[in-house]
């Protein structure tokens, strides 16, 4: 029997790959348009999110990226950039998250005049209010941001300073986005040695539009800490005549140095990594207990939650709450937080909120 998504929003979660600039919503989008004359293709809610949606969906990773343009151009000023992040926490929180990583690129948000660093401040005072205002609803929860570099643009490693120079202030760490194919993780090589030098965490995206090779550099060149959706890594793991799965050398170091995936069902099946939930690597993955986590991506232009997210897999894979809470705990131990703060956050918040639920 599936969980029901009263259940799993009542669940306590950890989101580690959820994209701030695919996770507005709707009305936002319209009101900040409105106020800066872009010009959106649809201009009511319900619609405007059936639109980007549809485009989303259409298939290739390229075109799922073009949905972009419409939440970036609106995120183009400190007041702007502190709504929308103030907003993402409250969404996040009212979907029973407990804790968050938002990813963006600082890059993408300097066309109304600000430099990178004051719109790294502007999301953190967005992601400061909008944790304020959701303990004081009674929904506690922390968000830090993870500073994006795109990987199509000319390499350089002014966001990995950044990470370095405001991780005191929020931010968890560093990851590389965008289109794969052409753009191999290795062109930020100067990037990823200065926060191995710096004791930095970063992840990757990689295994999403292209596979093993994208995935072998992001781990055994640029020494990722964590994979960005990883999905191809089925691409090593075969059945032998007797049905069992045999590891190949890549898929069975990954799993040995229990290195987290961070795999988002709905938006792998949306660009074509995966062609359906039932038929996702998550469910062959999950068996062979490799290190893998749920998240939502974008939620906007996967019309998701993580909690939906969740019920999706519960219905495919036969999940029990259980099972929800092995994936959370792998988050919740993926996180790039500190060791201590993450044994409390699964001791004293997650474990007692599934136990609550009748899980664990």
């Amino acid at each position: 029997m599936s969980v029901s998504l009263d259940v799993l929003r009542a669940a306590p979660k950890v989101s580690l790959h959820d994209h701030l600039d695919g996770g507005l919503r709707p009305q936002t989008i319209i009101d900040l348009a409105a106020e800066i004359g872009h010009e959106l293709p649809v201009t009511d809610a319900d619609g405007l999110a059936t639109w980007i949606h549809d485009a989303a969906s259409s298939g290739p990773l390229e075109r799922y990226l073009s949905t972009f343009v419409h939440t970036i151009a609106v995120m183009q000023s400190a007041d702007n950039l502190r709504r929308v992040a103030r907003e993402f926490v409250e969404d996040l929180a009212a979907d029973g998250v407990v804790y968050g990583e938002t990813r963006w690129a600082p890059e993408q948000h300097v066309e109304g005049g600000l430099t990178p660093a004051q719109a790294v401040e502007a999301v953190r005072d967005g992601l400061t209010e909008g944790m304020a205002a959701s303990a004081a609803a009674g929904h506690p929860i922390v968000v830090r941001q993870l500073l994006t570099a795109m990987r199509h643009n000319r390499p350089s490693r002014e966001i990995a300073t950044l990470a370095i120079d405001y991780r005191d202030a929020g931010v968890a760490g560093f990851d590389i986005a965008g289109a794969e194919a052409g753009y191999p993780p290795t062109r930020y090589l100067d990037a990823f040695d200065y926060l191995k030098r710096n004791n930095a965490f970063f992840t990757i995206h990689a295994g999403e539009a292209f596979g093993l090779p994208s995935i072998w550099e992001a781990v055994q060149i640029c020494g990722a800490n964590r994979l960005g959706h990883g999905v191809r890594i089925i691409d090593d793991i075969t059945l032998g005549p007797d049905g069992r799965p045999k590891l190949g050398d890549l898929a069975a170091y990954i799993r040995d140095q229990r290195i987290p995936l961070e795999m988002c069902p709905s938006s792998n099946v949306h660009t074509g990594a995966a062609s359906s939930i039932a038929e996702h690597p998550i469910g062959l993955l999950r068996q062979l207990r490799f290190r893998v986590t749920v998240n939502s991506d974008n939620q906007l232009m996967s019309r998701t939650t993580l909690s939906q997210e969740f019920a999706e897999l519960c219905d495919a894979f036969d999940y029990t709450l259980d099972d929800v809470r092995w994936f959370t705990i792998n988050a919740a131990k993926s996180a790039f937080y500190p060791f201590d703060v993450r044994l409390r956050l699964i001791e004293d918040v997650i474990k007692p909120g599934f136990a609550a639920l009748g899980a664990g």
